[in-house]
């Protein structure tokens, strides 16, 4: 028995193939250079750097059109706030319900660093100032399972930025924000974070430190 074919799912069906066409190579190609110039932390990340790269030359859309899942996966930006403390910041995310980085998802036609420029005005309204830990490059990439019930992949680059002071924020995205030390970063509970932030913190204080990659 043949399925029946709807005029809707014809026209989704275009749509996507359309966004993914739709992407310029010379975009496509900046993203996997960003990808490929990271440094692994370790063999995870290296298999995540692999995973990212191959998707983003492969051809499928980058850029979510449709909350919170369309397409499966897309292109997220997180940037971590780092103090002259060697203090990250956390944001209490409202939809997620985890301690996160501030971060959004990368729009089309915009680079990733363009996304961390304008969702650091946005969320955490201070300008994004590149921290010598990886200037203006991603310092760390996660391809995630997201959690809860519409479940779906981001791959994410992480960039690292200099914030010296923080005096207010998005409260509708953000229901609080805290400064935490990088090694008690390694003592929340995972459970309450990305599932990748301890990784992160571990690689950051050994960027710090000079202690060169695994």
């Amino acid at each position: 028995m043949l399925a029946r074919v709807t005029g809707a799912s014809v026209r989704l069906a275009v749509m996507e193939h359309t966004i993914g066409a739709g992407v310029p190579d010379a975009e496509r190609d900046h993203l996997v250079r960003l990808i490929n110039e990271i440094v692994p932390w370790d063999e995870q990340e290296s298999a995540h750097a692999v995973r990212a790269a191959a998707w983003a030359a492969g051809g499928a859309p980058l850029h979510r059109t449709h909350e919170p899942d369309v397409p499966d996966p897309h292109l997220v930006s997180y940037f971590v706030a780092l103090s002259p403390r060697q203090e990250v910041l956390l944001v209490a995310h409202r939809k997620a319900g985890l301690w996160l980085p501030s971060g959004g998802h990368v729009e089309p036609g915009e680079s990733p660093w363009e996304t961390v420029v304008r969702e650091c005005r946005e969320e955490l309204h201070v300008p994004a100032v590149p921290s010598a830990v990886a200037g203006d490059r991603p310092f760390f990439v996660t391809v995630t399972p997201t959690r809860g019930p519409r479940s779906h992949t981001d791959v994410s680059l992480w960039y690292v930025l200099d914030v010296e002071t923080l005096t207010s924020y998005d409260r509708d995205e953000f229901s609080s924000v805290r400064w935490v030390s990088l090694p008690d970063v390694l003592d929340e509970p995972i459970e309450g974070l990305d599932r990748h932030m301890h990784r992160f913190a571990r690689k950051v204080m050994a960027a710090l430190s000079g202690e060169p990659a695994a």
